[in-house]
């Protein structure tokens, strides 16, 4: 029986070019190099310049993904735009990116998911294609998330950094076995009950005003690691897989204790681990198409991928992958 999969293409991304280091943030706050990295694994973070927007952010790695899929921005008739740092209230980023690529057909929304914006959006542009309803799209996570820290609150501050990744997605006829390239199966999962753990202090219809990030940094990991590993677990039940068939993990960058946590408890070994939280710190919805650019080069076709995040919500999900082509 033929069914239709959701095929990556090809990746990009991009990082504004100023860097904040460990110690730059000590000469602001009440933290060090030690203390950060013994905690998050963090030791710098990409900082968008006065100016640069997140739309300018997503259409560099766009055009990036572009390029390696060697696909025309006019073959793109869907962009899902994952962010919790739009340009404006609306329209949609999506749709300034849209226009920055000379895209004037198609459809281009933002989704909101916080951390797993790109695991969410992922997964809603993969129904949507093996639906019918479009043929190729650009997934894109990207963040100015330096814009809602405060940055006289240790706790928060030292965490993240701005970015963005993409990737090129097709629509492609496939046996519907197994041995199947693209997307297998998705998980998504939100409990509301948790927003006071992490959240941002405004919004339109509460304060009118942009606010600041929020967290509860212990209740944030104690949550984390066991909701990751529950719908990885739920992949591998769909797909009638184990940890021993992984080729690589790819995680949201958040936290590196709770990356390795939660790879260890579903028994994933560290050396299929993808990690570059710490030259980044915490993209949000940027980490996970950072790490498949960072990481493409190691990526051979047929490669068993778990793409797994967790954020504010909360919501977390995953999602299986089967690699589709050789980058050399």
């Amino acid at each position: 029986m033929t069914v239709t999969r959701s095929v990556v293409l090809g990746c990009g991304s991009y990082l504004p070019q100023r860097t904040l280091t460990n110690a730059d943030l000590a000469k602001t706050v009440d933290t060090s190099d030690e203390w950060i990295v013994q905690r998050t694994g963090i030791r710098e973070r990409h900082i968008a310049a006065e100016g640069e927007l997140t739309s300018d952010l997503g259409v560099k790695a766009a055009r990036a993904a572009l390029e390696n899929a060697k696909a025309d921005a006019q073959s793109i008739d869907l962009i899902v735009t994952a962010t919790s740092t739009p340009d404006n209230t609306f329209p949609a980023t999506a749709v300034a990116i849209q226009a920055a690529l000379g895209i004037h057909h198609g459809a281009a929304f933002d989704l909101q998911a916080v951390c797993s914006g790109f695991v969410y959006g992922l997964s809603v542009a993969d129904g949507l294609l093996r639906a019918g309803v479009h043929k190729r799209a650009l997934v894109i996570g990207a963040e100015t998330f330096s814009r809602i820290l405060d940055w006289n609150d240790r706790g928060t501050c030292v965490l993240f950094g701005d970015g963005a990744g993409a990737i090129v997605l097709e629509a492609q006829a496939s046996p519907g076995e197994a041995s199947d390239r693209g997307i297998l199966t998705t998980h998504l999962r939100s409990d509301g009950r948790h927003k006071s753990k992490l959240y941002v202090d405004g919004g339109p219809s509460s304060t009118r005003t942009v606010g600041y990030l929020r967290m509860e940094g212990r209740e944030v990991f104690k949550h984390a690691v066991g909701m990751i590993t529950d719908v990885i677990v739920d992949a591998f039940k769909a797909t009638g897989t184990t940890a021993d068939d992984i080729d690589w993990f790819v995680p949201h960058q958040a936290n590196k204790r709770i990356i390795d946590a939660a790879a260890s408890r579903v028994g994933i070994s560290e050396n299929k681990v993808m990690m570059n939280i710490a030259k980044y710190g915490n993209t949000t919805a940027g980490t996970i198409p950072l790490l498949l650019w960072d990481y493409e080069k190691k990526l051979k076709k047929g490669d068993n991928l778990i793409l797994a995040a967790f954020g504010g919500g909360f919501t977390w999900g995953a999602i299986y992958v089967k690699w589709a082509y050789n980058s050399l």
